[in-house]
């Protein structure tokens, strides 16, 4: 019969202690983690905590924010479990809303899956690219001049599928739910411009007329659009411009002198209308060059389907509305009754 060794026995046992030892180690260091990552956070006085992840900033910095402003404690256990979890090269930039003691385990979980907070931003209709860059600038969403650059940058026009110079008219104007910091001034383009060719598409234009034939489309609606706030005057208005283009007549529309101006001060003069651009529609005949704004649907519908009249002439009554002529002398009449006397 074999005899065992004391110190063979003892090598023995601490092979296995020491085997033991190897694995409680990261099984106690894996329930620390796990322990924590389920713990509450910090308390604060108010229900709610916002806080906004730039997209430019990496792991730590993103860390840093985050016990700043009290949404998780500091402790070495918040990157062992970003670890764990494969989070610490996935979190996603945006804005965010967490509960107050929201779990380290959540937190991860909603920078993973880019739980942002989407905020509503509405583009009114008529407006110029230039003034939609500024309310997007003001909400936080885009770089004003980035914004503006890239709707002239013809490469990343064309990228869009579009044929133009500019992207003038082809931004539509709606309510759009957007992630301050989560979004790229290109995404946001990208989604306005398709907004856009969704709306043309439905009403039978895209993908069935010319980038020619869209561009006067929107060139024209855009005209309509400064021209009238009532929604029944914009099939009159596109009505009166389609008769005046068909007649070799000049648009004489103060919207688009407006818009060539390079100072406005909100009093169309008679030095204005005789300023030469290329939008100066007092001057050249047919269509401005391109869009003065971003038009809405009613607007695109007007001209597409505009009223049955055979008015040339229209005159604001001062009151919103306008007065519509058929012949010059009418129309003659009418300013003098509207516009010198001041009438209703």
């Amino acid at each position: 019969m074999a005899v065992i060794s004391e110190g063979k026995v003892i090598k023995n046992l601490s092979v296995k202690l020491g085997c033991i030892l190897l694995a409680a180690v990261p099984l106690c260091l894996f329930g620390w983690v796990w322990l924590y990552a389920f713990s509450p956070g910090p308390q604060i006085d108010r229900s709610e905590i916002s806080v906004l992840i730039s997209p430019d900033i990496g792991f730590r910095e993103i860390e840093q924010i985050l016990v700043r402003e009290k949404v998780i404690y500091k402790d070495l256990r918040f990157a062992l479990l970003a670890r764990l979890m494969g989070a610490a090269h996935h979190l996603r930039a945006g804005e965010y809303f967490f509960e107050s003691q929201v779990v380290p385990y959540q937190v991860l979980t909603d920078l993973v899956a880019g739980s942002v907070v989407r905020r509503a931003v509405i583009i009114p209709e008529g407006l110029s690219t230039f003034k939609i860059a500024e309310i997007l600038a003001a909400g936080g969403w885009v770089d004003k001049d980035k914004f503006l650059s890239l709707t002239r940058d013809l490469e990343f026009i064309r990228e869009l599928g579009l044929n133009v110079k500019s992207l003038e008219g082809y931004l539509f104007p709606d309510t759009y739910y957007l992630e301050i910091g989560g979004q790229t001034e290109e995404e946001i383009i990208s989604l306005m411009a398709a907004r856009m060719q969704e709306v043309l598409f439905d009403l039978g234009v895209a993908g069935s007329s010319s980038d020619l034939d869209i561009h006067r489309l929107l060139t024209l609606a855009s005209i309509v659009e400064k021209e009238t706030a009532m929604p029944r005057e914009r099939p009159l208005i596109a009505r009166v411009f389609l008769n005046r283009l068909a007649k070799n007549m000049r648009l004489q529309a103060d919207p688009t002198v407006i818009y060539g101006l390079a100072k406005f001060d909100g009093n169309i003069t008679r030095k204005d209308l005789r300023t030469p651009t290329p939008y100066n529609t007092y001057i050249i005949k047919g269509l401005p060059p391109g869009p003065i704004g971003n038009p809405g649907r009613a607007s695109i519908e007007a001209v597409l389907d505009p009223a049955q009249e055979s008015y040339y002439y229209f005159v604001s009554r001062n009151d919103g509305s306008h007065y519509f002529s058929k012949s010059l002398n009418e129309h003659n009449r009418a300013v003098f009754r509207y516009q010198q006397n001041g009438k209703k």
